[in-house]
């Protein structure tokens, strides 16, 4: 079992990206094409994509639109130009989507109380999108189910009832409507687990900013602020969130919650999360200098706690990589934390995407393989309790095979210089050697420290 000490050590300045990579139209007409071949393989006719504000991955990847205060529903159909159902307020994006869509207002897809009066029927506007009878169709959303869910998992769509009621008259009884959302969202075999290079160097953009607010609140955080105080010292508004921004401190600490007005206390638990579509950040440490000043109960917390756990997230870290099965990775972090007081929940690591949970291929027994192109999270989470209450190093990697690495050296310079920065910091000051293929996103880099009033203090392997 691997050991841990406590270090002095001043995280590097990495650098900010200055602009976001963009992604051509050529990207979207190959991902277009991609999604048509899997149509075809999977014996569907056409293929309809529901979204919302929530809900809006698998649209964006394919057209870069995504609905804003609105809903919005793709149809693709051989022969015929894809259409895009629209509410009013996001017409105009629409019509400005990476792939050429015939954009359309659907009104009932607008706001309660904005008219209604040029609505036509849905079955109309469907059929006319080349949808038909005895046509088996693929729906997308944000979900698919397996065996332990339903006795018929490809018959349950998370879609709106609506539109799944509609899609099933169109087609009749000698049609079919089935969940398809697995052609995007599979981990092995979905269109989304695998990103282009370009993709990747967009995600490391958001990956940046999401580290570098959750750095600006440790480094600033003091006791006698608010958690809305905490919050501001983040600098956010960068880019559209892919979950809601957290902070939660004290006793009542809950890691989903949004900060409040509480007063920050010395010696508070805090945990703190922010979102970027490709790059989540989240930490859990305590308002402390140091043992002395955390509960009695609780002053073994780095012994005890964020110590075993860092050892098995360095392990994470040097295990991960192109070939390895989800099933090692489940097995190294029960092996390290696999105890009733560690109470693990969620799985140990997921693909992340333009949502922060796309799927993943981390669980029991798991033979499904990651691959070149793979955005994998290293999401360790205990949920232990008081009065320890917990720990967290979650953030980013991307897998990329020599090819895509040299594609990436010569195509985005100046992230690779940051990548191979944040290697170095792993390997020569925390102790973590990864594989070739790993490139960490995160200008947190593996950091753990957990007393925030001293954030120079980090975890390093023994």
């Amino acid at each position: 079992m691997s050991t841990f000490r406590l270090i002095e050590a001043k995280l590097p300045d990495f650098g900010v990206p200055q602009h976001r990579p963009l992604l051509t139209r050529g990207v979207y007409a190959d991902r277009q094409i991609a999604l048509n071949r899997a149509r075809r393989g999977a014996g569907l006719d056409a293929i309809v994509i529901y979204a919302d504000r929530e809900h809006a991955a698998n649209l964006n990847w394919l057209t870069g639109f995504e609905p804003r205060f609105e809903e919005a529903l793709l149809v693709m159909a051989p022969d015929i130009t894809p259409t895009l159902l629209v509410g009013p307020e996001n017409l105009a994006r629409a019509r400005a989507a990476e792939i050429d869509v015939e954009a359309r207002l659907y009104q009932p897809f607008g706001l309660l109380g904005q008219d209604r009066g040029l609505t036509p029927a849905l079955e109309q506007v469907l059929r006319q999108s080349g949808l038909g009878t005895g046509q088996r169709i693929g729906v997308l959303g944000w979900k698919y189910f397996g065996p332990d869910e339903a006795a018929r998992p490809e018959t349950w769509l998370e879609t709106p009832a609506f539109i799944a009621d509609t899609l099933r008259r169109i087609v009749g009884e000698d049609g079919r409507v089935v969940n398809a959302n697995a052609l995007m969202m599979h981990p092995s075999t979905g269109l989304r687990a695998t990103n282009e290079v370009a993709q990747i160097a967009q995600f490391e953009f958001s990956a940046v900013a999401a580290s570098e607010a959750v750095k600006a609140l440790i480094a600033g955080i003091r006791p006698g602020m608010s958690e809305f105080d905490a919050i501001r010292l983040m600098g956010l508004g960068v880019l559209p969130h892919t979950c809601h921004t957290m902070l939660s401190s004290g006793e009542g600490l809950a890691g989903l919650s949004s900060p409040s007005g509480r007063e920050l206390l010395p010696g508070d638990p805090v945990t703190t999360a922010v979102g970027y579509p490709g790059g989540l950040s989240s930490r859990l440490g305590w308002l402390a200098a140091d043992a002395q000043d955390l509960p009695e109960n609780a002053r073994d917390y780095v012994e005890r706690l964020a110590g075993p756990y860092f050892a098995c997230a360095a392990e994470w870290y040097e295990t991960i990589g192109i070939g390895v099965t989800g099933g090692e990775i489940d097995a190294l972090v029960r092996r390290h934390l696999g105890g009733s007081f560690f109470n693990l929940i969620l799985n140990p690591g997921h693909l992340t995407h333009l949502d922060e949970w796309l799927s993943t291929p981390v669980y029991p027994g798991s033979t499904e393989q990651f691959t070149s192109g793979n955005m994998v999270q290293c999401d360790i989470i205990p949920a232990v309790g008081a009065p320890y209450h917990g720990v967290n190093i979650e953030d980013g990697v991307a897998l990329l095979d020599e090819g895509g690495r040299d594609e990436l050296r010569s195509s985005f310079p100046e992230m690779w210089d940051r990548v191979q920065a944040r290697r170095a910091f792993m390997t020569d000051v925390l102790g973590i050697t990864l594989k070739p293929e790993v490139l960490p996103m995160s200008n947190l880099a593996g950091a753990l420290p957990p007393f925030w009033l001293a954030p120079e203090r980090l975890l390093a392997r023994g």
